[in-house]
């Protein structure tokens, strides 16, 4: 009766959280990334559930215009080209609101390589540090990978685990957690400061995990309070690394990956446009395909059992990924299947092979 009554209440919290929290889309486009040597090229579509016209309220560099459909593209006469700069600002209008983005000339690498939390295993540098970053950048990986949490303060911190150096990132404030030392005098570094140094290139991707409280181990079993309050915390975080993207015009650069249904859901509630992959392997391929999932992202051993889940997602317009893929062997054998992404510790020797 206890196991039902907590099964029960889980139950009840996810429903109650749905329907009791109002969830309004954010102003999006559906892409960020201007291309290259195109005059006159098609951008972007704007989404917005707002009916109203879109207006372009603000363009200083003067390449742009959007059309009554909302199709932003470049004047008939501009073209970028590899001199160009990389970011452009524009602001948009509808209705009341306005909002602000940022455009990025498309030099992103598209070779499927993921460094997981970064190239740190051979730089000397630890995982989830921006010295793990700037070597997947210095690499030429088409991503890197991390791991997020709240800390007491509300601030996003970087952190493969819950517990750090025996601290509960949850219970501890930012100001404590930076006096935690990681290899190479760095400190444990904040989202902002990650997106900050990626957005200094248009090479490398950041690969958000949001990383749930309610599937974290903690030591005891939880009343059905704690695991309410639990969920509650990891949709915090889900709104707060959105809404920081968006403030800091980070679009071009961020995708998203998650374990958790709810928060793969909750995302794209909050972004229409956002790409999102599912990092568990318990859901039909066709369901998250109706849910408008992005891609699949499975531990690697499943393409083994199931080799055709790479084909059928793909024609379903899916992308695929496999983790954590540390040997030449099996890189080999889903570059084999046609894998769209590799995401390794390893990135050094996935290039390698791709290379030769």
């Amino acid at each position: 009766m206890k196991k039902y009554l907590l099964i029960l209440s889980v139950f009840l919290a996810v429903s109650n959280y749905g329907t009791a929290q109002s969830v309004k889309s954010l102003l999006s486009l559906d892409n960020y990334h201007i291309p290259v040597d195109q005059r006159g090229a098609l951008i972007a579509k704007v989404v917005s559930s707002d009916n109203s016209e879109i207006k372009l309220a603000k363009d200083t560099s003067g390449l742009f215009l959007i059309d009554k459909q909302g199709y932003i593209r470049l004047k008939d006469d501009k073209v970028l080209t590899a001199k160009s700069p990389m970011r452009y600002e524009i602001e948009l209008k509808i209705g009341k609101e306005k909002k602000t983005f940022e455009l990025v000339k498309d030099d992103f690498i598209r070779n499927g390589v993921i460094a997981h939390r970064g190239a740190w295993k051979h730089a000397d540098v630890s995982q989830n540090s921006l010295g793990a970053l700037k070597r997947a950048i210095e690499l030429g990986c088409a991503g890197s990978e991390l791991d997020i949490w709240l800390s007491a303060d509300n601030k996003i911190i970087l952190s493969h685990d819950l517990i750090l150096s025996n601290m509960n990132v949850g219970n501890t404030t930012l100001e404590v957690l930076k006096t935690i030392q990681l290899k190479g005098g760095e400190t444990v570094p904040t989202l902002d400061e990650y997106i900050a140094c990626a957005k200094k290139q248009n090479k490398t991707r950041l690969i958000v995990e949001l990383k749930s409280y309610g599937k974290e181990k903690q030591g005891k079993e939880d009343d059905s309070q704690t695991i309410e309050a639990r969920l509650m915390r990891t949709m915090a975080l889900t709104d707060s690394v959105v809404q920081s993207v968006h403030r800091q015009k980070a679009q071009a650069w961020v995708e998203y990956i998650s374990f958790d249904y709810d928060v793969v859901l909750r995302l794209r509630q909050l972004d229409p446009t956002v790409k999102i992959s599912y990092l568990e392997n318990n859901k039909k391929i066709e369901d998250l395909k109706a849910a408008d999932i992005s891609g699949i992202d499975y531990e690697h051993t499943s393409f083994y059992h199931n080799p055709q889940w790479i084909k059928d997602a793909q024609s379903l317009g899916l992308t695929t990924n496999g983790w954590t893929v540390n040997k030449k062997e099996q890189m080999q054998f889903l570059l084999g299947l046609g894998i769209d992404y590799i995401t390794t510790d390893e990135p050094e020797l996935l290039l390698d092979i791709l290379k030769k």
